[in-house]
This record gives C-alpha cells, sequence and structure tokens, in this order.
C-alpha cells in the first residue's frame, strides 16, 4: 500500500468515526434524562472523539484523492471497525462477551436486527436507543451520508465510495453535485422518521418508544425495545398499520420519494417498484387467506398481521407481531419465499433485491424466445432501458455469490449441529440482513446461543450481504493487491 492510499483511507476513517461520536451524543443525553449512569459511555465517546480528531488533524490539509480501490478497502475496514466501536458500550453496560458485542453491533449497522439479548427491557434506555441509532445510520448507509460530506473534500473520491458501498446499483444524479443529492436523500430519510414517530406517538406509543421503533422502521433493522417486538402493541391495529405503510415505504428506492418531494411522481412509476408492490400485495393476499382460512381470527386481524408480516420479511426489517412460526407449514413457505425477495435497489431494505429478481426473470423469458426462435435479435429492456451484457453478467455473478454466501453458512451451521431449518433460516436471515428466521432463531427467538466462532462467521455473513459480496470478494483477488 503507497502512502496516497494510506492517507486516504486514515482520513476517511477519521471523518467516520468523528462523525460517529457526535451521533453517539444521543444515547448520553438520553441516559441524562432518564437518570442513568452513562459516565462510562461519555469517557468513551469523548477518548473516540479525541483519538479520531489526532488521526484527522495532521492530515486536515491533505486533499483526499480516494480512487476506487482505496475506497473499497476503506469500506470494509470502516464496517469491522463500526463493530469494534459499537460494541464497546454495550460491553460496558451488559454482561455480554466481546463475540456477543460485535455481533449485536454489526446487526445494528447491517440493520439485520438479529439480537443476542433474551431480556430487551433489562437494558438501561441509552442502551435501546444506541441499537436503535446504530440501525438507522446504517439504514441508508453511513457511507452514503460521507458521500455528502466528503465531496466536499474531494467529489471524484466521494463518487468512488459511493460504488464501493453500492456495487451494482446506480445512483441517479438528479442535482449537479452527488453531494446534493446525498443531502436530500438523508433530508427525506428524516423527514420519514419524523412523520413515522409523530403517528406512533399519537397511536398510543411513548416518545421513546415511538423514537426508536421510527429509527427501526425507517432503516428497515428490526430492534425493538420490547422483548416480544411489536407484537407488544398487537391489540393496537393502528400502530401495526402504520408500521406496515413505514416498512413498505422503505423499501422503495429513496430516489424515488426524493422525485416526489420535488413534485414528480415517475419514480413510482418504475418497473421495480410495480413488481414489488405487487409482490407485496400478492404475498399478503394469500398469507391472509391462509391464515383466515386455517384458524379462528377474524379477515380484519389475519389481514393485519400478514400485511404486516410481509412487510416486515420482504423489507428485511424483521419486527415481529406474532409468532408467524406457528402459523402452518404454507404460512411459513410463504413467509420463506418473501424473505428471498428483499425490496427496491436504493432503498433501506437487504435481501436479493427486486430488480435483480426482475432481470433474472426477463432473461429467463428472453432464453425461451431465443429457443423458439433462433434467428430473432431479442434485448432485455427495464424502464426502457436496455440491459447490456455486462449488468446482466454482474446481476448473475451475484445472483451465484448470494446462493453460495447462504449454502456455505447454512452447511457450516447443519455440521455444528444444529437442525436444518435453523441452520437454512439463519444463513438466510443473516445474509439478507433479515434478522429473525425459523426453529430456534424464530421471531420469539434470539442468537445468543450461538458460540462466540459462530457469531463471529454470521457477522462476516452480515457484512458479505450489506456490502453486496463484490466489495467484500475483491479483496481475495492477487489483482487488487498488486495495485497498492
Amino acid at each position: 500500500m503507497d502512502l496516497l492510499s494510506l492517507k486516504n483511507i486514515l482520513k476517511l476513517i477519521s471523518l467516520i468515526i468523528l462523525f460517529l461520536s457526535f451521533f453517539f451524543l444521543l444515547p448520553i443525553v438520553a441516559g441524562l434524562i432518564y437518570h442513568e449512569n452513562i459516565y462510562s459511555f461519555l469517557y468513551f465517546d469523548l477518548a473516540l472523539f479525541v483519538l479520531s480528531l489526532l488521526l484527522y488533524l495532521p492530515m486536515r490539509r491533505y486533499e483526499m484523492t480516494m480512487r476506487i480501490r482505496d475506497a473499497i478497502l476503506a469500506v470494509n475496514l470502516i464496517w469491522i471497525l463500526l463493530g469494534v466501536v459499537g460494541a464497546i458500550p454495550l460491553l460496558l453496560y451488559t454482561d455480554i462477551t466481546f463475540a456477543d458485542g460485535f455481533f449485536e453491533s454489526i446487526s445494528g449497522f447491517t440493520t439485520t436486527g438479529a439480537t443476542i439479548y433474551s431480556d430487551i427491557e433489562a437494558l438501561p434506555r441509552h442502551i435501546l436507543l444506541l441499537r436503535s441509532l446504530m440501525h438507522w445510520l446504517g439504514g441508508i448507509g453511513i457511507i452514503v451520508l460521507g458521500v455528502g460530506l466528503f465531496s466536499l473534500i474531494n467529489p471524484t473520491g466521494s463518487m468512488a465510495l459511493f460504488k464501493a458501498e453500492a456495487t451494482g446499483n446506480r445512483l441517479e444524479k438528479m442535482t449537479p453535485k452527488i453531494r446534493d443529492t446525498a443531502v436530500k436523500i438523508w433530508g427525506v430519510y428524516a423527514v420519514l422518521t419524523l412523520l413515522d414517530m409523530l403517528l406512533l406517538r399519537m397511536e398510543g406509543m411513548s416518545f421513546f418508544d415511538a423514537l426508536n421503533h421510527a429509527f427501526s422502521t425507517i432503516s428497515t433493522g428490526g430492534f425493538s425495545t420490547k422483548n416480544n417486538s411489536m407484537a407488544y402493541w398487537g391489540g393496537n391495529p393502528l400502530i401495526l398499520w402504520t408500521t406496515t405503510i413505514f416498512m413498505f415505504l422503505s423499501g422503495i428506492n429513496f430516489l424515488a420519494h426524493l422525485k416526489l418531494f420535488n413534485g414528480d411522481d415517475s419514480g413510482y412509476k418504475m418497473e421495480e417498484v410495480k413488481w414489488y408492490a405487487g409482490i407485496f400485495l400478492l404475498f399478503s393476499f394469500f398469507l391472509t387467506l391462509d391464515h383466515y382460512l386455517t384458524s379462528s381470527d377474524s379477515l380484519g386481524h389475519a389481514a393485519t398481521h400478514a400485511s404486516f408480516t410481509i412487510a416486515s420479511v420482504m423489507t428485511t426489517t424483521g419486527f415481529a407481531s406474532l409468532d408467524y412460526a406457528q402459523w402452518g407449514s404454507g404460512a411459513v413457505a410463504l413467509i420463506f419465499l418473501a424473505m428471498l425477495v428483499g425490496g427496491n435497489a436504493g432503498s433501506t431494505a437487504g435481501g436479493f433485491k427486486v430488480s435483480r429478481l426482475v432481470v433474472l426473470g426477463k432473461n429467463i423469458g428472453l432464453q425461451v424466445r431465443k429457443l423458439l426462435h433462433p434467428r430473432a435479435i431479442t434485448s432485455l429492456y427495464l424502464d426502457g432501458n436496455r440491459i447490456t451484457y455486462d449488468i446482466l453478467g454482474v446481476i448473475s455473478g451475484f445472483a451465484f455469490l448470494f446462493v453460495l454466501t447462504n449454502i456455505a453458512v447454512s452447511g457450516y451451521l447443519f455440521a455444528r449441529g444444529y437442525d436444518v431449518m435453523t441452520s437454512i433460516s439463519a444463513a438466510v436471515a443473516m445474509v439478507g440482513n433479515i434478522g429473525p428466521g425459523f426453529s430456534h432463531v424464530g421471531p420469539v427467538e434470539n442468537y445468543h446461543f450461538f458460540s462466540s466462532v459462530d457469531k463471529v462467521i454470521l457477522s462476516a455473513a452480515m457484512i458479505l450481504g450489506r456490502l453486496e459480496f463484490y466489495t467484500v470478494v475483491i479483496l481475495f483477488s492477487r489483482a487488487f493487491w498488486k495495485r497498492f
């Protein structure tokens, strides 16, 4: 690694951690309000601020020229560092191991929402808010926020950084500078969070619970302040439907929301959004029908919880309004399929992403037409744009890596002695950043029983899923390291 790359990476990391130390003041303030002992957290945050400042100051006049290879390495280092930094406050205030803390922190920042805590309600309130804040910062991507911040230093570097964070996704340049687009997206993100929080507060949640669940909902994270998640408010349909709607909205490309704020609704007319809405409605309908016909619950109750559950797993939020694992094999099959779909590209949702499914589905149709009409000249189109072989190759490679990673993680867990359903659903839940799965990792369970080694491997799976494979896999290329 040359000196230029080292300076780029160190300056970027110092700025990210400096920024994080300011946001960590929010749970510290919450601790003061609720008269909790926050001094250890305060000293840690102060040390974090001083260390990042000492790292930054010698390079403050250095003009960062972030190259794509620098950005790729920086992104990987940042996500590991986030896991460590987020784990330390958890270690200070709860009786857990470092592997537990790292797992919980990675789960927070990657918006997976899987937890190692059995009694969440026993946690200090400032720790509960910290967990939700991790979601909120990681939801739209702490790196995308960096795009807005660091383009002040170097616009080229900020674009390189975005490409490293979201390989295969396209950031439409709606404004002359990508920084302006990033800032506006965060503005939309904040507005949706505020609206969700206000509605939840009016519908019966306390201010603290409303803030935490708004953070978790808009980020499609899933951490709750209650042991039984949203089932705590299961008797309040307004809260469940509000959360369902905001989970659904958060699974849509945020550029579509940004366009609407500018008076343009064309973003919602994109093929991916139409497919996303159609799949959600279809799965919700069949799950409602299945539960209504196989239980004594009313149609309204079935529709409320079915729609909530599909929105939760499809957007990879991971909230639970009840133990859906008890709904029968038909319901479990529908929910498992919804877990594999994911949200839109450019949303806070994880998973496979609807756009990739649409392209792969169209490609199957194209290949069938070629078999029937070998001489026909055919092409793939999405929203009127031709899908090139390069794009199709990237998507096909992603699909292979997605399946391969799930096989590897589930195979590892099965070899460790866990049952098939636990192994497969835990793998899908980690790689897809979903959170809950089935069996021992079901919606009313947690991940505490896994060993420290298991948790490190599952943490790596979460990071792989969050960075969508290529950004991590490229590190194993000899050609990549030859360039340093």
